[in-house]
């Protein structure tokens, strides 16, 4: 049931999320805890991340591509799971460091804080859909698609609340309770349907209409054709070789997918 690459992907969203959680924690804290920083710093990692453990790190961008199918149930289940236990064990250690409690930060549920998470994780959830349903993307450019839509999608939640657009993060920083109110209509509700919302959006509208994805070509086949006459002079009794070439160029149609299939034509 738990081979070594599940062992080692449910292993990564813990570490990924853990990570994450343990940088906002560190900026947010510091005099230069704004969010024009925490958006930055979120973002960097974020991007690092993506490219070496292709982690979601994020409950609500693994319950999105969930509902879009490109995640099983019980995978799903299992990368929130220890994306919680991740943001949880960096709660822990960042208190171990600064030896002291960290203090609520969530508030009072607000409307508006809501809408912006939920803005702010859409646009995240947009750059995860890009990701997922153009799978020729490099590592490289999938982290960057990835790290700037976190960098964007936090600067536009910051404009409200606190801007995390992660409830896992949330967790970690404490903006959220699971065992109580603060934050579940915020900083848990808002960025999973922002997210939800972001990736199906793509998926329905976007997805298999780019022109890598299927592309209808023409290919000019050329064929060469040699052909050689031998005559015979009846005086001389010599043979005189001739060749005479014709060139012939087909043009036909094809279509090919540029992230499944090559076509390699041989003359």
């Amino acid at each position: 049931m738990f081979g070594r690459r599940k062992v080692a992907a449910l292993s990564a969203e813990f570490l990924a999320t853990g990570v994450l959680t343990l940088v906002v924690l560190s900026v947010q804290r510091s005099t230069i805890g704004v969010p024009y920083f925490v958006a930055i710093a979120a973002g960097l990692v974020m991007a690092m991340l993506v490219y070496v453990f292709s982690a979601h790190a994020n409950p609500a961008v693994t319950i999105a591509l969930w509902t879009a199918r490109k995640v099983g149930t019980l995978t799903a289940v299992l990368f929130v799971a220890m994306q919680l236990l991740g943001a949880w064990a960096a709660y822990a250690l960042y208190g171990y460091f600064v030896n002291s409690s960290l203090q609520a930060v969530g508030g009072t549920y607000t409307g508006r804080v809501l809408i912006a998470e939920a803005i702010g994780a859409l646009i995240l959830g947009l750059g995860w859909a890009v990701v997922v349903y153009r799978s020729n993307q490099t590592a490289g450019a999938r982290a960057s698609i990835v790290g700037v839509g976190y960098t964007v999608g936090v600067i536009v939640a910051a404009a409200v609340g606190i801007g995390i657009i992660n409830p896992a993060v949330a967790l970690g920083i404490h903006a959220w309770e699971v065992f109580g109110s603060m934050g579940w209509g915020t900083y848990v509700l808002g960025p999973v349907l922002g997210a939800v919302i972001g990736v199906n959006l793509y998926g329905l509208l976007f997805a298999g209409t780019n022109e890598d994805d299927k592309v209808a070509e023409a290919v000019v086949v050329e064929e060469i054709v040699v052909a050689e006459t031998v005559v015979k002079d009846p005086v001389t009794n010599k043979k005189t070789t001739t060749k005479a070439t014709t060139t012939t160029k087909k043009k036909t149609t094809a279509k090919k997918s540029a992230a499944k299939k090559k076509t390699t034509a041989k003359k």
